[in-house]
């Protein structure tokens, strides 16, 4: 019997390990260089934008609400964005599971996820960063 759980468990601690695991959507065709992720601007709302800006990507974000804080879903938010060519993000909208998700996940190891929207933008005002340092 423990022999047939031991696979469950093992699954269980890997998704409890908690990674962020963001994706982004492109809405453009025309390819951009990729920018440090301690370049890009975050951004609280379309209105706090320093001027006229390209949307890149729509950006979705998820992890465990019990190892994914908001500190690493907005890092990993400003890497996908440096990825795509983004030098910033406006972010949208962050929620954690409900009561019923988080008790389900304690009981039926069921996803009880943190998530978070943004949109990755390319501010042409914004100075260009500075190259990364050499390896």
């Amino acid at each position: 019997m423990v022999a047939r759980l031991r696979p469950l468990w093992l699954a269980g601690a890997l998704c409890l390990s908690g990674c962020v695991h963001t994706n982004a959507t492109l809405l453009s065709t025309a390819p951009r260089p990729a920018v440090d992720p301690a370049a890009v601007v975050l951004y609280t709302s379309a209105d706090k934008v320093p001027g006229k800006y390209d949307e890149v990507a729509l950006i979705d974000s998820h992890g465990d609400e019990g190892s994914t804080t908001y500190h690493k879903m907005l890092e990993s938010m400003r890497k996908k964005a440096g990825e795509v060519g983004a030098n910033g993000v406006i972010l949208d909208s962050t929620t954690d599971p409900s009561t019923g998700a988080k008790v389900a996940h304690a009981l039926l190891w069921t996803s009880a996820d943190r998530k978070g929207k943004a949109m990755a933008i390319f501010v042409p005002s914004l100075p260009a960063p500075p190259p990364p340092p050499k390896k």
